[in-house]
């Protein structure tokens, strides 16, 4: 659809969502017909879940059975600076946090955030983190990347299928709006206790990449076809190769309730993926051999349902050594447990810096579970044991590459704001310290 000034509005709104700011958001409402967001509970503590990572039971299905992701992304990178929060500052993010709840409802539609915190930011505590804890520094995963370091001490996740709401809820979470979805904000804002260092921006879902690929990473004569949800031409995500929200979710010590999230930054390189590969290569390299010869992916895959067929493909090493290629979904059967993968995955596309990539964003009950999945993804048992090479053929690594890592945790939303590096320690201590 299209707008008086002949540009597409999602178009234009994507574009609004990556510039940001209090102007980006107001063309944008001024743009188009007016969106209508049912407001959040007065009252959210009561009804909200204590799991923040808790999306999956107010996303719809789409028309494929899968769960349906917020279209539009923003990621928040701050930094706390020195010394330890203060009483004040717990309460002011806090509730700032509340205000943009009772803007808008917890939903696709609406909004759904988190907010995680990286190892840098509970190494300024004298106590460490619980031994129920797996928040190691992030490291390079392989022998062939060398990722920079997300050092941040926080990154808040706000997503929704309105660009207007989550940039709604990034100017009302900096103190920039006094009214957001008609109710009034506090003067509380995150900026009360945080400097934001960086905010990063995607997008999900069909036609979005077509609509952004002049963009470097992807070819000149824009072969992204026109209904995929990601870049590489196919649906990522499948109910059935999706673990339930138990399973990623923290079950002992003061953390119970929260999860872990591992946060990359991916570019693409698309050049050879849609140019010099055919049709057959790209299903052969991201679903396994099997599903190319026998033509089971349609377009972006969505003829498959919720369940992508992983099982029907061979055991890696003798597709590596009889076809000369592995698939990237087929090297992950191994790595899953009763029937489902180790890890959740909420990733989405970008065009920052103008350049085609993904914030890959996954979340795990413990930060190993996802280096288990990544090693399995590396394939190195194919590469020494056969003519497939460390990345070429190896599923899709010779088209991505890893520019940035990092690990949070996400605390279960009674401790979201500026928790202590063991909260039960502290409380113990000063009881009026750490939240109830």
């Amino acid at each position: 659809m299209s707008d008086s000034h002949g540009i597409d509005r999602r178009a234009f709104v994507k574009s609004a969502v990556a510039i940001g700011g209090a102007a980006a958001l107001s063309a944008c409402l001024n743009r188009g017909a007016e969106i209508d967001v049912p407001r959040g509970p007065e009252e959210p503590d009561a009804e909200f879940p204590d799991r923040q990572h808790a999306w999956n039971a107010f996303l719809p299905t789409n028309d494929a059975g899968n769960n349906h992701h917020p279209r539009h992304r923003v990621l928040l990178a701050l930094e706390y600076g020195d010394g330890t929060p203060t009483d004040e500052e717990r309460e002011a993010v806090e509730t700032a946090l509340t205000g943009i709840e009772r803007a808008y409802e917890r939903s696709a539609a609406g909004l759904l955030f988190t907010v995680s915190y990286s190892p840098y930011y509970f190494d300024r505590f004298d106590s460490d983190l619980p031994d129920s804890i797996d928040l190691p520094e992030p490291r390079a995963l392989s022998s062939f990347e060398d990722p920079d370091a997300d050092d941040v001490d926080a990154i808040v996740h706000l997503a929704s299928d309105h660009g207007e709401v989550v940039m709604g809820a990034e100017e009302a979470l900096k103190g920039e709006l006094d009214e957001l979805n008609g109710v009034s904000q506090p003067d509380a804002a995150l900026t009360d206790a945080f400097t934001v260092r960086e905010r990063r921006t995607g997008f999900i879902g069909d036609g979005l990449p077509a609509e952004h690929q002049d963009v470097d990473g992807v070819p000149d004569d824009g072969p992204v076809p026109e209904d995929a949800p990601m870049y590489m031409g196919f649906e990522s995500v499948y109910e059935g190769n999706q673990p339930g929200e138990d399973r990623v979710t923290i079950q002992d010590g003061p953390f119970a309730g929260g999860t872990t999230q591992q946060l990359s930054t991916l570019t693409l390189n698309l050049t050879q993926w849609y140019e010099q590969d055919s049709r057959e290569q790209r299903v052969a390299k991201m679903f396994c051999p099997h599903h190319a010869e026998n033509d089971l992916v349609e377009d972006a895959g969505e003829n498959l349902g919720t369940d992508p067929r992983m099982d029907d493909c061979d055991e890696p090493m003798d597709t590596a050594r009889n076809k000369g290629v592995v698939g990237h979904g087929q090297k992950m059967v191994d790595v899953r447990e009763n029937d489902k993968p180790i890890i959740l995955r909420r990733d989405f596309d970008s065009t920052d810096g103008d350049r085609a990539s993904v914030h890959f964003l996954a979340l795990q009950r413990t930060i190993s579970d996802f280096v288990t999945t990544r090693e399995a993804m590396n394939g190195e048992e194919v590469d020494r044991n056969s003519a497939v090479g460390q990345r070429t053929n190896n599923g899709i690594l010779q088209y991505i590459d890893t520019v940035r890592r990092g690990n949070f945790l996400v605390p279960p939303r009674s401790l979201r704001a500026l928790p202590p590096a063991n909260p039960a320690a502290e409380t113990a201590e000063n009881p009026e310290v750490a939240r109830a």
